[in-house]
């Protein structure tokens, strides 16, 4: 019987559906595991081979873990709401529903080719009503509470409402305010409480809500009618389509993601996610301490407030720099400075807060012509607009101490701006090449700070702001809150509608609230979203829905908990399910949503903790960021000025330009010229000028896809190698967390493994497996096979498995080994990297159950070690010869040993020995 891949796979993956194989139960005596692959998103060009990496690894631990006696849970879905369907149905006109149904379709179909372990009964899409249901019965669960900073915890808005009949509100000075509520609400006693209006008591508890309407700086892209997020905008262009982009102040739902931040921040040190990861959300999150400090304005009333980490250099302000789009730079320039000053922010905040942080080498920037006064000395302080200020960072607004603080000291000096010197550096240091930033050295120039050091200037230029009421000691993270809203179409609707202007949530009884049908998915002729377009769409046929959509990682911040429960319809996952799966213990995905989606499903996560709802903090314990395969493109070289093509090695011959071609063209760097003149017009007619009667293409490295048409097709690798072939080069490939190039070239190594492997089994087409006693050669290259797997499986190393399995298949056919007692643990071993084979053998060996449960070969040292050893024989310290001996025998009996032999006596040449040194298990020495 000769190994056919395409039937033996084809069947298993039949029987693995219809009998569910993989189904993870929500009760059950063994321990659980649940492993979880980032929610792809399906596009309609489908999986190239680089997008299974991570779902091949989750797979081989998932289907380890059930070897080892767990209860496994891994599951699959979608993350079906996205821009790219709704982009397709504005060109086209088609539903994106539809679009979305046949991207599913087309990667279900590949996923199953691959043949994945998942447990598809719970398949979840976010773009399912019955889903998004409960992201929306999630949504206003945040849109009822509040944080109270007194517990540390979210609590149902009751509790606040409780505190205002009781309390009342006290203004700034509140111990119920969070940080990141930092404009200024007016106090009210219990009494007055009561008399305020319905409209008013929204506008005040819409301060506190966890999803709440507030205006919030949006990247706004007028051609697309929609709001970005800040990873969908590249060099102030949309990624897709490159159309214009503008920072825009907008009416917009948010959530109040700030007041986890330090929840976040501690959050960090108990899991075991990567170091580069965790580092990337602590300075996203950008915890800072220092002080708020209040900059009266000259002239007019107000002030300007701003928040610095070194209020000992107050008296180095030589400057305030405002950012473009704070609200006072309208209300405070002057009319001679006015025309600058627009032009100056028009131009400014359309560039992005990331375009911002990074360049620092453009200075830019413009007097406002107003002026503030020192908090301490009343001196005048100019008032500048700067873009290297962010609005979505403090106040958005920055005491300027040039002396020491490096962007200031660059617009200082591009300026021409005084820059005053308030500390004495530690160090020999020039303050014309650069400010002295360091926290080290005495304060000078500074008035009743003069003569301290860093440290304690710090805290008593705070006791001095709080003494004169013009600020306090704050902590102050980077991190804002995030934008919600979206004005699309292709998202889930949020539960709001409007009475009397004021906003209110659904009941839970009326969800979903469903996607209406729309004439166009474009905003309406007015700027209104998509879904404004809808007719009679309205709340008890009388009242406005909200008519902006969720963003794209709504659905995606709690997936991992309704697959636990996929079916559930009344609830998002019920608490018995929730307390025995508790969260994941190993999440694989890609490093790039370490700020957006692994931030937002933390907090989620901590706001469904805090409200009862599940009983873990964090979604995942474990998280690894599996690298990219990297694709290798094919190109050809067309001579300048010419249709005439060369092959790789003549182009040095002459001027030529790299064309990049389809790889599926090339086989070992040969090019099909038939396949290459049929492809594009521009090759039909061309000349080509060959290499030994072939075309060769170049190579380079880049990443895969459309664009350098060198994505290779997951199918194409399953239809003519396999898919085990397909999962273990994948593996091989290098280690998980790298990236590496595809070369197809070395598929072919792969795919004669496993050719072997099957001749343990079958040879000429028989069944060669005995049931004969294995020899201490044959459980030696078993079991430290065992071990070496085991050890790569814990550590994620699945490429050196593989190599581990390439040399026991050799060794074990260098002994023809056919026996069952060896090649049965073996097929587990290598089960969870080649389930197809291995289940096909397995049934061959007379097994009826499948061979994903069949348990994980334990490992036995005594097979391991060594019972005898090759000793070099040395005379007079000259090795000579080897002989191996039993580790049992004394240094005597060796001595006794190595004198009779044959070739001892050669050696010596009929001469005695003086001394025979024997040094067990090392070596043997013969003195003569």
């Amino acid at each position: 019987m000769d190994y056919n891949f395409t039937e033996i796979e084809k069947k298993w993956q039949a029987r693995w559906a219809a009998e569910k194989t993989f189904r993870a139960e929500n009760t059950s005596s063994k321990p659980k595991y649940y492993v979880l692959d980032m929610f792809p998103y399906p596009s309609g060009a489908g999986l190239h081979v680089g997008h299974p990496l991570g779902y091949i690894a989750s797979d081989i631990f998932s289907r380890y873990k059930r070897h080892k006696g767990f209860n496994v849970l891994h599951p699959m879905g979608y993350d079906s709401f996205g821009l790219p369907a709704e982009q397709y149905a504005i060109q086209t006109g088609q539903h994106p529903a539809l679009t979305t149904e046949q991207n599913i379709a087309r990667y279900r179909e590949q996923m199953d080719k691959i043949g994945f372990s998942y447990d598809w009964d719970r398949e979840v899409r976010t773009s399912d009503p019955e889903y998004y249901k409960w992201t929306q019965w999630i949504f206003i669960q945040l849109f009822n509470s509040w944080y109270n900073p007194r517990a540390k915890k979210a609590e149902d808005l009751s509790t606040l409402i409780h505190i205002f009949e009781t309390e009342g509100f006290k203004g700034l000075s509140h111990d119920i305010l969070t940080s990141d509520i930092e404009h200024e609400l007016n106090g009210f006693t219990p009494a007055e409480w009561k008399t305020f209006d319905e409209k008013r008591r929204n506008d005040i508890l819409m301060n506190f809500r966890l999803a709440y309407l507030g205006e919030a700086y949006v990247n706004w892209c007028p051609a697309m009618g929609t709001v970005l997020a800040n990873d969908e905008v590249k060099d102030g262009v949309s990624e897709r389509g490159g159309y214009p982009v503008e920072r825009k102040l907008m009416k917009q739902w948010s959530m109040r993601i700030t007041v986890y931040a330090q929840r976040l921040l501690d959050g960090l040190d108990k899991i075991d996610w990567t170091d580069s990861l965790k580092e990337a959300q602590r300075n996203w999150i950008g915890r800072s301490e220092g002080s708020s400090l209040r900059f009266s304005l000259k002239d007019r009333e107000g002030s300007i407030e701003v928040f610095t980490t070194r209020p000992d250099t107050i008296f180095g302000v030589s400057f305030v720099t405002l950012a473009p789009e704070h609200e006072l730079v309208d209300q405070i320039t002057t009319a001679e400075q006015k025309k600058a000053v627009d032009e100056y922010v028009a131009f400014a905040k359309n560039r992005s807060e990331r375009e911002r942080q990074a360049d620092v080498t453009k200075i830019s920037g413009v007097f406002t012509g107003a002026y503030v006064g020192h908090p301490f000395t009343r001196k005048p302080i100019p008032v500048w607009v700067g873009d290297y200020v962010l609005a979505g960072y403090g106040t958005g607004a920055v005491m300027a101490v040039p002396a020491h603080d490096t962007r200031d000291h660059k617009f200082a000096g591009h300026f021409g701006l005084p820059r005053p010197q308030v500390i004495e550096p530690a160090a020999a240091h020039s303050f014309e090449e650069d400010a002295w930033g360091e926290k080290e050295g005495k304060l000078i120039n500074s008035d009743f700070l003069n003569g301290l050091d860093v440290k304690a200037a710090i805290k008593k230029a705070i006791e001095e702001i709080e003494k004169l009421g013009i600020g306090k000691g704050k902590v102050n993270y980077r991190l804002r809150d995030a934008v919600f809203g979206r004005q699309r179409y292709w998202g889930e609707p949020i539960p709001i509608y409007y009475k009397n202007g004021i906003p209110h949530a659904l009941s839970y009884e009326e969800l979903p609230l469903r996607l209406p049908e729309v004439d166009k998915y474009l905003p309406t002729e007015d700027g209104e979203p998509p879904l404004a377009r809808a007719n009679n769409w309205k709340y008890k046929g009388e009242f406005d829905y909200e008519t902006t959509t969720m963003p794209g990682w709504a659905g995606s911040s709690w997936y991992f908990l309704r697959y636990m429960d996929a079916k559930n319809d009344k609830e998002f996952v019920s608490k018995e399910t929730a307390d025995y799966w508790q969260n994941v213990d190993l999440y694989l995905g890609g490093s790039e949503h370490a700020t957006g989606h692994l931030l937002y499903v933390r907090f989620w996560t901590m706001f469904l903790f805090d409200r009862g709802y599940i009983n873990v903090e964090e979604p995942a314990k474990k998280l690894i960021n599996q690298g990219m395969i990297q694709g290798t493109s094919c190109l050809v070289y067309r001579i300048n000025g010419t249709q005439k093509i060369v092959s790789a090695g003549l182009k040095d011959k002459y001027e030529t330009t790299p064309i990049h071609i389809d790889v599926n063209f090339a086989d070992n760097n040969a090019v099909d010229i038939d396949k290459l003149k049929a492809w594009r017009d521009d090759f039909a007619n061309a000349e080509f000028e060959l290499e030994s009667g072939k075309l060769i293409c170049g190579n380079q490295v880049e990443k895969m896809g459309k664009r350098y048409h060198n994505a290779v097709n997951p199918d194409d690798m399953c239809n003519k190698f396999g898919a085990d072939t397909l999962r273990l080069y994948e593996m091989f490939l290098g280690p998980l967390e790298l990236s590496k190039p595809w070369n197809t070239n070395g598929i072919t190594g792969v795919s004669g493994f496993l050719k072997k492997l099957w001749r343990l089994f079958y040879k000429d087409g028989n069944f060669v497996v005995n049931n004969e006693a294995p020899n201490k050669d044959e459980l030696k290259t078993l079991h430290k096979t065992i071990k070496k797997i085991t050890d790569d499986i814990e550590r994620f190393s699945f490429n050196t498995s593989v190599s581990n399995f390439m040399i026991c298949v050799n060794e074990l056919t260098d002994l023809k080994c056919n026996k069952k007692e060896i090649l049965e643990p073996l097929l587990v071993l290598i089960s969870p990297y080649a389930p197809h084979i291995t289940e096909e053998l397995w049934e061959h060996l007379g097994h009826k159950e499948s061979i994903a449960y069949a348990s994980f070969p334990l490992f036995n040292e005594e097979h391991v070690k060594e019972t005898s050893f090759s000793y070099p024989v040395s005379f007079n310290g000259k090795v000579r010869f080897n002989v191996e001996f039993d580790l049992s025998l004394s240094k005597e009996d060796v001595e006794k040993e190595v004198l009779t032999l044959e070739q001892t006596n050669n050696y010596l040449e009929g001469k005695a020995a003086k001394k025979v040194i024997v040094v067990p298990g090392r070596i043997i020495n013969i003195v003569v």
